[in-house]
């Protein structure tokens, strides 16, 4: 295992890595990994003949008011768990190291970022696009490595990948659950007993309405119904949007049909939480 902090000495051994034809696939990460973040170093060590975790808590992607200075942070124990889950190489610059003075330059995805949580987090993905294209162009990956979990985030990388024409494939994998079906987050460790059991109503929700998508129900608002009463159920949920949408475009649906995608963005107590599910429509 190899920690890497430099940028220029990533970018070196990644020109190296890449001479010797390996494959490399690389896990960006904001840190505080868990069994869903362990879940793509073990499929991208299955794959790659190198793997590379980013550890970086990107202040870009937080807006005035966020989490960014609490945001769970301890690299030791991220360097051990991705070691044990097949990565080489861990590269965890700072910030100055990553935006030094004179940064200037952003990336922006458009129509794709202005629904949801681009709308709830304005310059949220501008800042995820722009670090994820310098992380690409440090790590030069031939394989990336995203969770379902973060669903409208997943489809702006492969938008950008497909747009700018880099040359990296992306996996998008399935969401890791707790038992109780609470989506694997590392913010998770912020909720307290109590906000920690009233947040499973997101889950429930979000199987209640794909239950009435595979009982037959086709209209778009009756779902979204059922799911916004459910969520109501619990005192101190407050929703921030609850939705189904095309599963590609993210354009909201009417009538039911093909892929879609039920989203959701709930606040229990304290904490904002966003969780999703994919229904195919028969």
């Amino acid at each position: 295992m190899r920690v890497i902090h430099s940028p220029a000495q990533m970018a070196r051994w990644s020109q190296r890595l890449r001479q010797q034809g390996k494959r490399v696939g690389v896990v960006p990460t904001m840190g505080a990994l868990h069994e869903g973040h362990l879940s793509l170093i073990r499929r991208a060590a299955s794959q790659n003949d190198v793997v590379i975790v980013t550890v970086f808590v990107n202040p870009l992607q937080f807006g005035p008011g966020e989490d960014f200075r609490r945001y769970p942070r301890d690299l030791h124990r991220d360097v051990r768990l991705a070691l044990a889950a097949g990565a080489e190489i861990v590269f965890a610059p700072t910030v100055a190291q990553l935006y030094p003075a004179g940064f200037q330059t952003s990336v922006e995805v458009g129509r794709l970022t202005e629904r949801w949580e681009g709308r709830s987090r304005p310059g949220h993905f501008r800042g995820v696009a722009t670090v994820v294209t310098v992380l690409f162009a440090l790590t030069r990956p031939t394989d990336a490595y995203f969770g379902q979990k973060d669903y409208q985030q997943a489809l702006v990388v492969q938008r950008l990948v497909r747009d700018l024409r880099l040359p990296v494939r992306v996996h998008v994998l399935p969401t890791v659950r707790e038992p109780d079906g609470l989506a694997m987050s590392s913010r998770n460790s912020f909720l307290s007993a109590s906000p920690r059991r009233r947040a499973r109503i997101l889950y429930r929700a979000l199987c209640a309405g794909r239950a009435r998508i595979r009982a037959g129900e086709r209209r778009s608002g009756r779902v979204v119904s059922t799911m916004r009463s459910l969520i109501r159920t619990q005192p101190s949920a407050r929703i921030d949007y609850v939705a189904i949408v095309d599963a590609k475009t993210l354009e909201p649906r009417r009538t039911l049909r093909g892929r879609v995608v039920l989203l959701l963005a709930v606040r229990v107590g304290r904490m904002r939480l966003i969780d999703n599910l994919l229904v195919e429509v028969s």
